[in-house]
């Protein structure tokens, strides 16, 4: 094989083939070329193994650089991927930076704009309470100030609003030449009412009566209630005193109708001055004034009436304002006496009482009856202590009697609704009784409806503990009243009075005379006694005793009389 590799078949010995030397020097060179050819192949081989080493090593090299480059490029890779992670994560964190910074400040923006809002919210929620308040303010402010000038329960002018409107009424006229007029107007037996029925229900006629009232005024008029059952009207255009006169006549008209109260048709008058400007008074004062002196004489003329003033009316009403000024002082100076009048019993003919009257002995104006005093003692407050003065009298008067040994007879004493809802009533009676030494059983106390109707169960308590202490009770005026049956068989009643307006027309009204009569058969169904007040005839007389009537009072049977003259009737009797 040569160096090309190629065989050659000249070159080539067979071994099985020569001899001799020949074939020794053939064989030389064949070893030799063997020799040099491994020589030649080991040269070869080394060369190979050289270069398989060199290129071994710079495979190696290259495989190196090739792994520094990787490594490189690697690291490179890596250094960029870093630094593009650091970019992105700058960048991520320059985003959430910013994210936070811009919720930061929309959370303040937001909370900025939430405490506006709530500041807004409280100033319009300010503004609007400060509305609402100035509004109650002003509101409280008007009710005041209709509370100040108006009446509390009518909701009618008070004094104060009266007095400024008469005042620029009074004024006006004066200006323009013309006249106007004041009217007082007072309520009849509305006291009697509000006693018998309480306060409750008279307040709600009030009301009523108020609106009726106005219902019959212009709206140029004014009403105004004084306190109690007083009112006043201002008719500041009037031509004629006529026109004021039918003012009057709408106004009665009005309150005689019937008003339901509380289940009760009540019946109520009213009694009312009239003064004319300028002619009675040329200033508020005496405007007033003349108009309730006109009102007293409208009562005193018989109630449920008008009157106009009069010069002379005057005269009057300064008697009235003497009489309750001296009436201060009769008690101290023991002006007042008791007359007796009889009571009969109808079928004997018999004295078995006697009621005790009040009359006041005036140093100026001679003997008073109660009419003429007993109202104004009532109105000043003076009823109290004259009405325990004549009970007093009159158990001392009648144990005078008894001692003196005249026939036994039982006492009648009124007893007016002040002294019936004083505290110490009770105590009162009996206190009287010890002091004067009259046995109880010859006292009887009368009361009217009104007074027991008005608290039935306060009075059926102290009734009865007036019946325990052995005193008599009898219904003065029956029939007149709120009559409810219902208290005879309640309270603790001994003797029914009829009352003298039945009595006086029963001959001649058949009405009256079946009031009389069913009075007397309820008495005697309920055994009762039945006395009639006020007979003045033997007509009247005959009716009663045909009628079984127990017992009359009258001046057909006795006037009063003083106590002296009385013992006198009780030794004689009485010739029917």
């Amino acid at each position: 094989m040569n160096r090309d590799g190629n065989d050659d078949a000249s070159d080539t010995d067979d071994p099985g083939q020569g001899g001799g030397s020949s074939q020794h020097q053939d064989r030389l060179p064949a070893a030799l070329e063997k020799e040099v050819t491994r020589r030649e192949s080991a040269v070869i081989d080394d060369e190979a193994a050289i270069l398989g080493r060199k290129n071994a090593a710079t495979e190696r090299e290259e495989a190196a650089l090739l792994r520094e480059n990787a490594a490189g490029l690697r690291e490179g890779a890596v250094s960029k991927r870093e630094e593009e992670a650091l970019v992105r994560e700058d960048s991520v964190t320059s985003r959430e930076r910013d994210s936070r910074a811009a919720e930061a400040l929309q959370a303040t923006a937001d909370e900025h704009l939430m405490i506006l809002q709530q500041t807004n919210a409280r100033l319009v929620v300010a503004t609007i309470e400060a509305h609402e308040l100035a509004e109650q303010v002003q509101a409280a402010r008007d009710q005041m100030d209709h509370f100040v000038h108006h009446d509390v329960l009518t909701g009618l002018p008070n004094r104060m609003l009266l007095q400024d409107r008469l005042g620029q009424a009074i004024e006006s006229a004066r200006r323009q030449d013309r006249q106007l007029a004041v009217m007082f107007l007072d309520l009849d037996r509305f006291k009697h009412i509000n006693d018998s029925l309480g306060h409750a229900v008279g307040d709600q006629l009030l009301q009523s009566v108020a609106q009726r009232l106005v219902d019959c005024l212009r709206h140029s008029d004014t009403i105004s209630r004084q306190g109690g059952d007083e009112f006043i009207v201002l008719l500041p255009h009037v031509e004629h005193a006529e026109d004021a006169a039918l003012s009057a006549d709408k106004m009665l008209a009005a309150l005689a109708l019937p008003q339901r109260i509380d289940q009760h048709d009540l019946h109520i008058g009213v009694s009312i001055g009239i003064s004319i400007y300028p002619n009675d008074g040329q200033d508020a004062e005496t405007l007033l004034k003349s108009a309730d002196t006109a009102m007293y004489h409208a009562k005193e003329s018989g109630r449920n009436n008008y009157k106009f003033f009069e010069q002379d009316m005057n005269t009057r009403a300064v008697q009235r304002q003497s009489i309750e000024a001296c009436l201060r002082r009769a008690l101290e100076r023991q002006e007042f006496v008791l007359h007796y009048q009889p009571i009969i019993h109808l079928l004997s003919g018999a004295i078995v009482g006697v009621e005790a009257l009040i009359r006041w002995q005036h140093p100026e104006q001679g003997l008073l009856l109660p009419a003429q005093f007993v109202p104004i003692a009532e109105d000043c407050g003076l009823i109290l202590p004259l009405g325990r003065w004549v009970l007093r009298e009159a158990c001392l008067q009648a144990r005078i009697w008894r001692q003196a040994g005249l026939p036994p007879i039982t006492v009648a004493v009124n007893t007016s609704a002040h002294e019936f809802r004083a505290k110490d009533f009770l105590e009162n009676i009996r206190a009287t009784l010890e002091d004067t030494g009259l046995e109880p059983h010859y006292l009887e106390l009368e009361l009217t409806e009104n007074v027991l109707i008005r608290d039935a169960d306060s009075a059926a308590s102290v009734l009865c503990a007036v019946a325990d202490l052995g005193v008599k009770l009898a219904i003065d005026d029956f029939g007149t009243g709120y009559s409810s049956l219902s208290y005879l068989r309640q309270f603790s009643i001994d003797a029914l009075k009829i009352d003298q307006s039945f009595v006086n027309q029963m001959i001649s009204n058949q009405d009256d005379a079946a009031i009389v009569s069913a009075v007397i058969s309820m008495g005697r169904s309920l055994k009762k006694r039945v006395l009639a007040e006020g007979v003045e005839t033997s007509e009247q007389y005959s009716f009663l005793l045909a009628l079984h009537c127990d017992e009359g009072q009258g001046n057909y049977f006795g006037r009063p009389v003083v106590a002296e003259e009385f013992a006198t009737l009780l030794q004689t009797g009485i010739s029917l």
